[in-house]
C-alpha cells in the first residue's frame, strides 16, 4: 500500500509567464536541465524565476542509482558546442547565479572534468561577475580530474553525499561514501577560496543519529554549504519512500547543522541541492 503524500509536500499550482520562454530557449539550444531529467518538484517555480540547473554531457548516466530519475543507458557523444550554448543561454536569461551539473560519465578518461571547465570558461567570457556553481560526480577519485574543475575557478563546487553510509549499497551501489568526502576535502585543499557544498535526502530509512553523523563528517571535510530535503520516489521502479519527514524535523536538522559550523543551510521537504542556489552566497 502506497502512503499518500502529506499536505506539506503538495505543491500549489503556479502560473509563470516565463515558463514557456525558458523551455523553448533550452530546447532551441539543444540543452538539458536536471530540473526536467530528475523530475524536480520545484522546476515550475525555478523556470518562472528565469533560473535553471543545466545538465551537461548528455542525458544518459553510466550508473544506476536507485533514487534517481535520470536515464541509465549507453552514454551519448560529448556535444562540443554545449559550453558555448550554455553560455549563450545564461546571457539571454541574464542569470546572476548558474548551476552546472552532469550525468556520471565513467566512460570518459577524466569523467567529463575538462568539459565542466570549458563550460565555466565560456560563461566567464560572457560575464565575469556571474556566480558559477558546479555539481560534480566523484570522478572515481581521480585527483587530476578534480584539479581540472577546481582550476577553472567556479565559485562553488558541489558534490552530493545523498544518504547515510549504511544505505549506500542499496541506494548508490557504484558510489563510495568516503570517496565523496575525500572529493569535498580535496577541493578545499586545492583551492581554499572555493566554497564547497553537499546535499542529503531524508526518508530512505536513515536514523537521526546517522544523519547527524553525516553532518559531522561533512564538516570534518570542510564542507561550507548543506542542503537537506525529502526523498520522493520518481516511480514505482525506484527505491520506495520509507518515511515522510515532518517539517519540524527539517527545522531541527537546520539548527543542528548551523551549530556545527555550516555557513549556509537549506533544510525542508522540497529542498533540492540547486533550489534557490543563489541565496547561499548572499550572507557570505
Amino acid at each position: 500500500m502506497i502512503t499518500p503524500k502529506p499536505e506539506w509536500l503538495k505543491i500549489k499550482a503556479q502560473s509563470n509567464i516565463n515558463l514557456n520562454e525558458v523551455e523553448e530557449l533550452i530546447k532551441g539550444l539543444s540543452l538539458n536541465t536536471v530540473c526536467d531529467e530528475a523530475a524536480c518538484p520545484n522546476r515550475i517555480e525555478c523556470y518562472g524565476r528565469r533560473t535553471a540547473t543545466f545538465m551537461i554531457l548528455g542525458r544518459n548516466c553510466t550508473r544506476n542509482c536507485q533514487f534517481c530519475n535520470v536515464e541509465k543507458n549507453h552514454p551519448q557523444p560529448v556535444d562540443e558546442n554545449e559550453p558555448k550554448n550554455i553560455a549563450q543561454a545564461v546571457k539571454i536569461l541574464n542569470l546572476k547565479h548558474v548551476v552546472i551539473t552532469s550525468v556520471t560519465r565513467d566512460d570518459l578518461k577524466d569523467g567529463g572534468a575538462s568539459h565542466f571547465a570549458r563550460v565555466v570558461d565560456e560563461i566567464r567570457k560572457t560575464n565575469k561577475e556571474i556566480a558559477i556553481e558546479v555539481l560534480i560526480p566523484d570522478f572515481r577519485g581521480d585527483i587530476n580530474a578534480l584539479k581540472i574543475v577546481v582550476n577553472s575557478k567556479p565559485n562553488i563546487i558541489g558534490h552530493n553525499i545523498e544518504t547515510v553510509p549504511r544505505l549506500f549499497k542499496p541506494i548508490r551501489s557504484k558510489a563510495d561514501y568516503n570517496l565523496s568526502l575525500e572529493l569535498l576535502k580535496n577541493s578545499k585543499q586545492i583551492d581554499e577560496t572555493i566554497f564547497t557544498k553537499s546535499s542529503i535526502m531524508l526518508g530512505l530509512g536513515e536514523t537521526k543519529d546517522e544523519v547527524l553523523k553525516v553532518f559531522k563528517d561533512l564538516r570534518n571535510a570542510d564542507c561550507d554549504f548543506l542542503c537537506v530535503g525529502q526523498y520522493l520516489a520518481p516511480s514505482k521502479k525506484h527505491y520506495p519512500v520509507q518515511e515522510y519527514i515532518h517539517p519540524d524535523i527539517f527545522d531541527y536538522y537546520k539548527k543542528m547543522a548551523f551549530e556545527m559550523g555550516f555557513k549556509n543551510v537549506s533544510s525542508g521537504p522540497l529542498v533540492r541541492s540547486s533550489y534557490q542556489a543563489d541565496k547561499a552566497l548572499e550572507n557570505i
